[in-house]
């Protein structure tokens, strides 16, 4: 479960490389962090979720419970808890499949400290935004169709279901949703969103986009909400204007 945000930074790292755990937890303790290891999949899921962190730093290869089968556990019970996810065998299908599921992003085993950083405060300052959103505030709704966005309180319904979004996926939304029925590039998008360096060749906008559009109950082929415009960009639409 997210933990408050205004307290010091308490991280869980499921893992089996102990080694790399303890080298972690000495990079990361004097910066601020707290770092709770967890060496096994099913005690990583059961502790994710039933305690607070600020972030999760997640393991694909795991004993026990994989790390695609642990994300899935920790989607469905705390949708908005930041998820890092590490990516050991150098296969981009590991990264999309992360993503897929619910990874706010991913970094290589192959990691500099510093990039690992970087990774880590993006994640939580998007899931920060989240917690320091104000019911109050006044900037306006957006609105196509029944699809509704507050961004004073980073939340999204369609109709009268609410969608359950992760911080990133709810920031292309925004982003989109501001510039409805403008098409925006998908390195206009990476900008306006990223909270970090986005390789060229990055893919997780395309992926975040794949998983709007299942949340939105939009048809690839005949989308309601979001078009993809070959070789421009995506663009979110009303439905009752297109």
């Amino acid at each position: 479960m997210p933990a408050d945000p205004t307290a010091s930074q308490r991280l869980l790292l499921i893992d089996d490389d102990r080694k790399l755990c303890r080298l972690i937890a000495d990079y990361l303790g004097p910066l601020g962090y707290e770092v709770v290891s967890v060496h096994h999949g099913v005690e990583g899921a059961e502790r994710a979720v039933s305690e607070p962190w600020h972030a999760v730093i997640l393991d694909f290869m795991l004993p026990g419970l994989d790390g695609i089968e642990v994300l899935k556990r920790i989607r469905a019970a705390a949708p908005r808890l930041p998820v890092l996810m590490f990516t050991g065998r150098g296969d981009e299908s590991d990264r999309i499949v992360g993503l897929e599921i619910g990874a706010d992003d991913y970094i290589p085993k192959t990691f500099s400290t510093r990039e690992l950083l970087a990774r880590l405060r993006a994640i939580t300052r998007r899931a920060g935004r989240a917690a320091d959103a104000d019911p109050d505030a006044s900037e306006p709704e957006c609105v196509a169709g029944a699809l509704r966005i507050n961004p004073n309180t980073r939340t999204a319904a369609l109709g009268d279901e609410p969608l359950s979004l992760t911080p990133v996926e709810f920031d292309i939304l925004h982003t989109l949703a501001k510039a409805k029925g403008r098409v925006k590039t998908r390195d206009r998008l990476l900008e306006d969103i990223r909270d970090r360096k986005w390789e060229v060749f990055d893919r997780s906008v395309d992926v975040h986009i794949a998983a709007l559009r299942r949340k939105l109950g939009d048809d690839v082929k005949n989308p309601r909400f979001i078009r993809t415009l070959r070789g421009a960009g995506y663009m979110l639409v009303d439905p009752k204007e297109y």
